[in-house]
């Protein structure tokens, strides 16, 4: 699976807002679209790099905009993925089935779909490169290219998935195997790890841990079982307002959080998992466990780096409150692949569409961007099968929350919003280019707005 054809792990939805957008009802679940191997033509106004959320969202705007025979989006991955799911597919509430869709079926109807892989950017001559040495011209690039995962930069990965009672949440090929391995669970330690990297949704590392440990309290294993959550991270959550509601989850449920551990080896054949002492740089523990679940280490793709688009670290050099370019003013960036200093979600993802919306149509016209992103993101932490406290907040790491309610308590009716509705909302909307995120709660109120 390419970065490029799954999204973020957490999206959120300001209620209401998307339905009230023009057009919703003549919406379908599918369109037409070409879909050549190569690209049909050598030159588009505006080329999309990446078939995720952050790319499909933005070509059904463009589309709007320049007409479909003008846009083209490039991605090599048949399958999109709506990631979110994958929480609860660990945790056996949902089938992996549920979160896949033909890439054909979300490209928006008209717009060419290159089935190929991006090799090199030259944004000095306004062009790309592809596999087989195509070149590709445009006159507007935006780059949503997705988070890679590094599974290989754990000794022991991902060979160790061959071998039972070890999954992943992350990856459409080790999920399922988070499930049985829960669901194969006897005595002894479950561990989840938080790599020393970026990740995208900085939260689903231990929700999966909160549903196992519903999971075993449930099946009458718990007793039986030491939960730990072994992380780089010298905190649990980034926002404290939920930082502290979980810490007050992990104390009644007894789990246990061991901070500054990074997972560096998997000896799967020995069940035993390697994590190095990040304040004491040499010292290594050795745990053994029942059950393992790996989030693995993330970067920028492997063509971004080192790339005239990006800046020192891999990532997509970006205006942080108009997503255009610092030095490309025809280049735009979304999503995971940016320098953006938020967390990785779909519903950053959602935000960011809407004002990149708005930066580009100014641009376009020889005006200067004046729509600003806020640096929303979102977050709902799910802490049972029938429980979510939903973070929502901004660049600050300040609460930035949808609903006149305490989010930081657990809620089924967030809970239902994450796996029943936001699914609709994903499929429905934003990757039809008509959400264009969230206007929160305080700022309609600043408006006089109830």
């Amino acid at each position: 699976m390419s970065a490029t054809g799954a999204v973020s792990s957490c999206l959120c939805l300001r209620p209401g807002v998307w339905l009230l957008k023009p057009g919703m009802q003549k919406m379908s679940s599918f369109g037409l679209h070409t879909a050549a191997r190569c690209a049909a033509k050598d030159y588009y106004e505006v080329l999309v790099l990446g078939g995720g959320a952050g790319g499909i969202a933005m070509s059904a705007r463009m589309k709007r905009k320049v007409g479909a025979e003008n846009v083209a989006v490039v991605e090599p991955s048949k399958t999109h993925y709506y990631q979110p799911l994958w929480t609860l597919v660990g945790g056996g509430a949902k089938q992996l089935a549920a979160s896949a869709r033909p890439m054909g079926s979300v490209m928006p109807k008209g717009v060419e779909w290159i089935k190929s892989q991006v090799t090199a950017l030259d944004p000095d001559k306004n062009c790309v490169w592809l596999e087989n040495d195509i070149k590709v011209s445009y006159k507007y690039l935006i780059i949503a290219l997705g988070i890679s995962l590094h599974y290989e930069k754990i000794k022991g990965l991902p060979e160790g998935f061959n071998h039972p009672k070890i999954g992943s949440n992350y990856s459409a090929q080790t999920v399922e195997k988070t499930w049985k391995a829960l669901q194969d669970f006897k005595e002894g330690n479950a561990i989840f790890t938080f790599p020393n990297t970026p990740v995208k949704c900085a939260g689903a590392p231990q929700k999966i841990m909160y549903l196992s440990d519903a999971y075993l309290r449930k099946t009458g294993k718990r007793s039986k079982a030491n939960i730990m959550f072994n992380t780089s991270l010298g905190v649990i959550f980034g926002v404290k307002k939920y930082a502290d509601a979980l810490l007050e989850v992990v104390k009644e449920r007894n789990l246990a959080v061991n901070y500054k551990r990074n997972l560096i080896e998997v000896r799967a054949d020995r069940q035993e998992a390697v994590f190095e002492n990040l304040d004491k740089p040499g010292v290594t523990e050795v745990h053994q466990y029942e059950m393992l679940h790996v989030t693995p280490p993330m970067g920028p793709p492997a063509v971004l780096i080192n790339s005239p688009v990006s800046d020192e670290s891999g990532w997509v050099d970006v205006d942080k409150e108009t997503l255009q370019h610092k030095k490309y003013p025809n280049v735009f960036g979304i999503g995971d692949c940016t320098n953006l200093p938020t967390s990785k979600t779909a519903a950053a993802v959602a935000a960011q569409s809407g004002v990149l919306d708005k930066t580009i149509s100014l641009v376009m016209k020889n005006e200067l961007p004046v729509k600003k992103y806020d640096g929303y993101t979102s977050c709902p932490l799910v802490t049972g099968y029938n429980k979510v406290i939903l973070a929502e907040f901004d660049y600050n790491a300040q609460p930035l929350e949808t609903f006149p309610i305490d989010q930081s308590k657990e809620r089924t009716t967030m809970y239902h919003m994450k796996a029943d509705m936001m699914p609709l909302l994903y499929w429905n909307a934003l990757l039809k280019g008509y959400w264009g995120g969230p206007a929160p709660v305080r700022k309609l109120m600043h408006l006089g707005l109830k």
